[in-house]
This record gives C-alpha cells, structure tokens and sequence, in this order.
C-alpha cells in the first residue's frame, strides 16, 4: 500500500491502538516497521531516481531537519492529547490521498527548472512536511508529491522514488530517536518489518503495471472508516 498509494501508517497505527499500546507507542513503532518498507520501495524505484540524483541533496537537509523536530514533539505530546489528536491526523491524511490525483496530473510535463523563490519555498514546505512526518507520518507521500511537482518534475514514477527516499531519511531520524528513548514496542514491529520490505519492493514493481486508482480508493476508504472507530474509541 504505501509503495503504490502510501498510507501504510492509515492501518498499522491502529492495529497496534486497538491491540492496547498506548496512542504514542503505536506511532513510534508504525514509524520503525514502516521504514525498511520505504528503503525496499525506493530501491524498486533506483532507475528513476538516478536521473533526479540532484534533488536527493536540494531537500535532504529540511528531510533531516523536520523528521527530528517531529519526532521530538511527539514524545513531549501528553498521552491523552495525541490521542486526541490521532483521528483528526487520520482525517487529514486520508483527505489527502482525495487529492493524489490531482496532484500527479498537475505536475505532468513541468520540467523548466525552477527559480530562487519557487526553489526556496519547497524548502519551506519540505521542512514542514518532515516536522509532520516525525510527529505522525500519514499522508506525508502526497504532500512531497505536491513539492516536487512544485518544483518541476513530471515523471510520476522518479517522483514516486524520490519522495520514498525522502520518507525513508525522516522516519529514519525519527526511529532512531524513538529508539533510543525507548518507545518502540519490538515484538510487533518485527512482525510489520517483514511485511513492510516485502511490500515495499513488490509495490513498486507492482505499481508499473497496473494503475492506482483502486489502491487509492481503498485507502481512502479504510482511512474514514479507522478514523470514524477512533472517534467512537474516544467517546467511550
């Protein structure tokens, strides 16, 4: 799912949720089982990406940056806040995956490089982006889809490489923090590892010969319908 879709974070956040880990051990350990995914995808993706190889380096930095700074907010969250917080984060990643569509067509055929100004603000919002891909992760494939069509890419499957690898540099700064505080329940997160590799290579082969349009739509689905038994969860 997050090779051809993203949002593998939309169902392994509330398994372990509704196994009773606690909302911030979930996150983190969703974050450490989602990574060797993304590491697996990106190197489905290596030939496309070879050809962007100057766009590993524009948007590593603010990649590093912000998947630190989420990872910390998280941990300095109150249980009972995130928790809170936790359906309407799922609302707002699966509202994006509405907008995947849009997003890949918009930057279709863009390859004029691009000026100061456009170029300093995908930092920005690359920065942004990794500061919410730390603190919770959903949806972040979308949103670095959205920055590098800014920028003027238009090869959908690069795209889909680059904003892999990006992923993989913020969740992997995010999963050594939470490590080294200890908020990873590993038992469970074994189990997603595998998985997650597994996925993650296959995806991306799979991803080249059939469309995404129905992957897509599943996410979405599950998205509202985990968001909605969160809401319920939290009225009990």
């Amino acid at each position: 799912m997050n090779a051809m879709a993203g949002g593998g974070t939309i169902l392994t956040y509330p398994t372990l949720l509704f196994l009773g880990e606690s909302a911030i051990v979930a996150n983190a350990t969703s974050t450490i089982a989602l990574w060797p995914g993304a590491a697996a995808s990106m190197w489905g993706y290596r030939r496309e990406v070879a050809t962007h190889r100057r766009w590993l380096t524009t948007l590593l930095v603010p990649s590093l940056v912000g998947g630190a700074i989420g990872s910390v907010l998280l941990l300095k969250t109150p249980e009972k806040t995130f928790e809170r917080l936790a359906p309407f984060l799922i609302l707002f990643a699966t509202a994006l995956f509405l907008v995947q569509g849009a997003v890949a067509k918009s930057s279709a055929g863009r390859t004029a490089a691009p000026s100061r100004g456009r170029l300093a603000a995908a930092l920005l919002f690359q920065l942004a982006v990794a500061i919410y891909g730390g603190y919770f992760g959903a949806g972040i494939g979308i949103l670095m889809l959205a920055t590098l069509g800014f920028l003027g890419l238009g090869d959908i499957h690069a795209m889909n490489g680059l904003k892999n690898f990006f992923g993989m540099c913020i969740n992997a700064v995010a999963a050594a923090y939470f490590i080294a505080r200890g908020a990873v329940q590993w038992p469970a997160a074994l189990v997603m590892i595998g998985g997650a590799i597994a996925g993650g290579y296959g995806g991306a082969r799979f991803a080249r010969k059939i469309g995404k349009e129905r992957s897509r739509a599943a996410v979405v689905v599950i998205g509202f319908g985990i968001a909605a038994l969160l809401f319920v969860r939290g009225l009990r």
